[in-house]
């Protein structure tokens, strides 16, 4: 699936260090590396022979010729302020996780491109500053689509994106992280589903009008129980069935959770999430939920998220905070001002703090997919970064570096078919039966 493309190579600012932090907990995650990741090479006597060895379809003998040959699709990747401008231009190499020179160097087919706006009231001004929140962040995934329409297209459909891929392109799709800039009504879903949103997350960190959150916000008296769907909650599944939207449950509070798979006439999918029996974090999905998702026919896509899915050391969270302040990067100002030598330093800063203390690496997601696989089944589990909006481990920094996550799979012993299904082969085969209840209406 792999196909050679150019990009002019340029030193363009992009730091989101909060880009989706819950309220209260900073979000010090900074872009990794320009340089492209060395392709790996298969371990003697590792899956990547066996299944060489093993499989006519497969006459490859590397880790890399296998990720050549797997389509790839990661289903979380945010953008930041001034997508698609000089500011954070993705046709260029940036220090972004994600631009298009580095998801062709790391084999990179596809990702969904999102629309995140954080929780804010649920007031008449609140709501009018979530729709521009989400109005911006949609004209930037639509000037990257037209600056660079050689390059990378918009898919509405899993044909379109199987069509787009066959045409040499990355694909590009769209999902929403957090139905809050719907307002108090479910009358905009039909625009979102034209524009080209294929999923969209009930909730974010605190519930909401739809909702209860995984992370409701107790402090400004959200019940630490969580209350389900409301009424308009229900509406909303509705009406995403209806328009052939997924229904993300990543984000999402358990009961809501299970309150939308009740009702969803299609599968569901969480668009990022970990296993919460091997790291025990809120936003995780714990065993009934991931064989909840099992039976609705649905894909839990397991994140590569530090803080979600292991421990970060403290010495590590404790030097990159007094890193962040040093370099004035404590700030949203500060952040916005930074020059590219303080994006640098602060990037060599925080892996010198991870080399000395230990980090959350690529094995520690695989563990993440392996109890997912062994709970709902290999076909129901997909992957996902989240980068630019905090993702990122140690071994998949950015983009560039995904041929890493197929390798690590590869040494567990999961096959090609199997890592293909993971990357792509799941999550396009619930677009296809969500796109099928949607016409069935």
């Amino acid at each position: 699936m792999r196909v050679d493309r150019f990009g002019v190579s340029a030193l363009v600012l992009a730091l989101a260090l909060g880009a989706c932090a819950p309220a209260g907990e900073e979000q010090a995650e900074a872009p990794a590396g320009e340089a492209p990741a060395a392709a790996p090479e298969a371990v003697e006597g590792s899956a990547a022979n066996d299944a060489s060895a093993d499989n006519d379809d497969y006459p490859v003998s590397t880790a890399a010729q296998i990720h050549d040959r797997t389509f790839t699709l990661d289903t979380h990747v945010d953008i930041g302020p001034g997508y698609g401008t000089d500011a954070l231009d993705p046709g260029e190499h940036t220090h972004a996780q994600v631009d298009l020179p580095k998801m062709v160097e790391g084999g990179l087919d596809s990702a969904f491109f999102i629309v995140y706006v954080g929780q804010g009231d649920l007031t008449e001004e609140g709501y009018a500053a979530a729709r521009e929140a989400a109005e911006e962040k949609y004209r930037g995934i639509s000037r990257m689509l037209a600056n660079d329409p050689d390059r990378i297209a918009l898919a509405t459909t899993a044909d379109e994106v199987e069509e787009i891929a066959a045409s040499g392109r990355l694909v590009a799709l769209i999902g929403m992280e957090n139905a809050y800039p719907l307002g108090p009504g479910i009358e905009d879903v039909p625009m979102w589903a034209e524009r080209g949103v294929r999923y969209m997350s009930i909730t974010h960190f605190g519930n909401n009008q739809f909702g209860g959150s995984s992370n409701p916000d107790t402090e400004a008296g959200e019940p630490a129980e969580d209350p389900g769907l409301s009424d308009l909650g229900r509406e909303l599944v509705a009406s995403l069935n209806d328009h052939g939207i997924i229904v993300d449950v990543s984000h999402v509070g358990k009961q809501t959770m299970l309150d939308a798979i009740e009702l969803s006439r299609a599968p569901v999918m969480a668009s990022h999430s970990g296993a919460r029996a091997v790291y025990d974090n809120a936003r995780n999905l714990d065993d009934e939920q991931l064989r909840a998702i099992r039976d609705n026919g649905g894909v839990a896509h397991m994140v590569a998220f530090r803080r979600y899915i292991g421990d970060v050391p403290q010495a590590v969270t404790d030097g990159q905070r007094a890193l962040a302040a040093e370099l004035g990067l404590d700030t949203p100002e500060g952040r916005e001002a930074a020059t590219p030598e303080i994006v640098a330093a602060y990037r060599e800063g925080l892996a010198a703090l991870r080399a000395e203390h230990g980090d959350v690496d690529i094995s520690v997601l695989a563990d993440h997919i392996d109890h997912a696989v062994e709970v709902a089944g290999i076909e129901h589990v997909g992957i996902a970064s989240d980068f630019d909006g905090g993702g990122g481990v140690g071994g998949w920094e950015d983009a560039s570096e995904t041929a890493a996550v197929t390798e690590e799979l590869l040494r567990r012993g999961y096959t090609p078919d199997e890592i293909e299904m993971m990357w792509s082969g799941n999550i396009l085969r619930v677009m296809r039966a969500v796109e099928e209840a949607a016409a069935a209406e």
